[in-house]
């Protein structure tokens, strides 16, 4: 049987933390890390999963409402930006989900703002050498080339273009330069913070390439990157090797539907625009447990205790997109309804995924296998959330502020 303890937070605050430690199963990791293998039996006790979901709908009441702050700051803001540069787009105010927006933490958002200008998108193979600076003077040695989740991007790879996109504030020789779009596009966002009296809510950070925005919200600050997107509606990107050879989730039906919701490239570097398969990663979490399993749910869970208990902080060495790649790799291997029958089992196996990759310091893009999610993290970081983690599955407890 589980048992929980109480303990009162300092200061006389009367709030109550509780300490739910949980009966485990026997397994290999279990057995790795030197855990008791009798205490190993199972996560299923109703008074641990039900305080650990509780937990989980308190943090999206929370997280609901800091969206809804920031989505309408973002509606305010991109709608000036819009009325001033056509070639970016407004993102409309949604009474559901809005896509724009991804929360990678609860106090970091993702931001991408479509363009408009660019269309008919033609993969591009060709291989010449790039020799300018951001200032588009001439450089005696070749740019590197893309690795990973990173491409150049042509103008003339899209049949369809606004002639703004020809022009040299982004534009250096034929190729649309995310760093010049970045410049144009942060100038319009310092000029629509000004416009629409957002000066004592909204502040433009100052660090890095990308476009960052501080925001104070009634759950306290946040951070926002806001980062231009070319969207790919029409296409798959051939860097995406995906589905893989003999994998059986999700079926081939889904696999087609998942795919005909293209892909999109990001502005947040300096030279090479950024992949991203957020519609399509988005549309294969939402039919996850169709089967009736509890994949979501263990989810869910998993990022509860990451953000409490193995990786809470402001800006997050592990963010939700890791815990997702985690949980699709994971389904992968685990493709049958029976094996996301039992919340406690499923919770488990994710945990220890994630704890393998962690110690490796390696995740694979679950669309891109060629690029490491982690190989840009702090490993030092990373060192602490593997311990907390091996801890964790060494004596599995679920520990609530």
């Amino acid at each position: 049987m589980p048992r929980e303890t109480e303990a009162r937070e300092p200061g006389g605050s009367g709030r109550v933390a509780t300490r739910t430690v949980l009966p485990r199963e026997a397994s290999p990791t279990s057995a790795l890390l030197g855990a008791d293998p009798e205490a190993m039996k199972s996560l299923t006790s109703e008074s641990s999963e039900e305080g650990l979901l509780d937990k989980v709908e308190l943090r999206r009441q929370w997280v609901s409402q800091t969206v809804e702050e920031v989505q309408k700051a973002i509606y305010h803001l991109t709608t000036k930006i819009s009325n001033q540069d056509s070639r970016f787009q407004a993102i409309p105010y949604s009474f559901t989900y809005n896509g724009n927006i991804k929360v990678l933490a609860p106090s970091q958002f993702l931001v991408t703002v479509p363009v408009r200008g660019l269309a008919g998108y033609r993969e591009a193979w060709e291989r010449r050498w790039r020799y300018y600076t951001l200032q588009g003077t001439r450089l005696p040695c070749p740019l590197p080339g893309p690795e990973g989740l990173q491409q150049w991007l042509e103008v003339q790879q899209f049949p369809r273009s606004l002639w703004l996109w020809h022009e040299a504030d982004v534009n250096i020789e034929g190729d649309l330069v995310p760093a010049k779009v970045l410049q144009v596009f942060r100038t319009l966002v310092e000029d629509a913070i000004e416009a629409c009296h957002l000066s004592g809510k909204v502040s433009v950070l100052t660090n890095g390439t990308a476009v960052w925005v501080a925001m104070e919200t009634s759950s306290g600050p946040v951070e926002i990157e806001l980062a231009p997107a070319v969207e790919i509606p029409t296409a798959w990107s051939k860097k995406a090797r995906w589905p893989r050879c003999l994998t059986r989730w999700p079926s081939p039906e889904r696999v087609k539907c998942i795919k005909s919701f293209g892909f999109a490239l990001l502005a947040r570097l300096n030279y090479h625009w950024q992949l991203s398969f957020s519609l399509a990663e988005r549309v294969l979490l939402e039919q996850l447990d169709e089967d009736g399993g509890c994949r979501r749910q263990c989810f869910r869970a998993l990022r509860q205790l990451k953000e409490d208990v193995w990786c809470p902080g402001h800006r997050p060495v592990l963010t939700s997109h890791h815990l997702q790649t985690v949980l699709f790799w994971t389904c992968e291997k685990y493709p049958h309804s029976k094996d996301w029958q039992v919340f406690s089992k499923g919770l488990l196996r994710l945990a220890k995924k994630l704890h393998r990759c962690v110690s490796q310091r390696f995740l694979k893009h679950f669309f891109v296998q060629r690029c490491n999610l982690l190989q840009h993290a702090d490993a030092a970081e990373l060192d602490a959330v593997a311990q907390k983690l091996a801890f964790f599955l060494k004596d599995p407890q679920i520990s609530l502020p």
